[in-house]
């Protein structure tokens, strides 16, 4: 992931509006930067639960965090609309990417740009397991539709 290089808005899937709360704020007056990844977060689970049309069970594990690359780009401030994008930017046999991006929502100034890796995962053998097709499937359309507008 290029920090400087801005993805288009057109590429993200799921916009999530992020609520800063008080307490995210930091002595500086800005967001402290572990809070952007709450954030993120909430954006993969609100990206989740829209690809899967379903609400995210939290007792079934099948995927877990591996990377996650940050670039911090501008503080976030109390008092900004803010919202977290997310979109698929690539998958592999066991794993997928997930590309997200913070940005003030009036403004449109980009605040964090994120790269997670998500391993699926079979928590009775505790290792990596292939892709889930139905996750497999739905995260290929992402990629194909994309492409098919590029």
């Amino acid at each position: 992931m290029n920090p400087h290089e801005i993805p288009s808005l057109e590429i993200f899937v799921n916009r999530l509006p992020i609520q800063v709360r008080f307490s995210d704020v930091d002595v500086v007056g800005h967001v402290n930067n572990i809070v952007y990844f709450a954030y993120y977060d909430t954006g993969k689970a609100a990206f989740m639960a829209e690809l899967l049309h379903r609400k995210v069970s939290w007792k079934e594990v099948d995927t877990v965090v591996a990377n996650v690359d940050c670039a911090f780009i501008s503080p976030i401030f109390w008092g900004e609309k803010i919202e977290v994008l997310t979109t698929c930017s690539g998958i592999h046999d066991k794993s997928f990417r997930l590309l997200q991006m913070l940005r003030n929502s009036e403004s449109g100034e980009v605040k964090s740009i994120c790269e997670t890796v998500m391993v699926s995962f079979d928590p009775n053998t505790q290792t990596a397991a292939p892709l889930n097709p139905e996750w497999r499937q739905k995260l290929e359309a992402i990629l194909q539709k994309r492409d098919i507008h590029n």
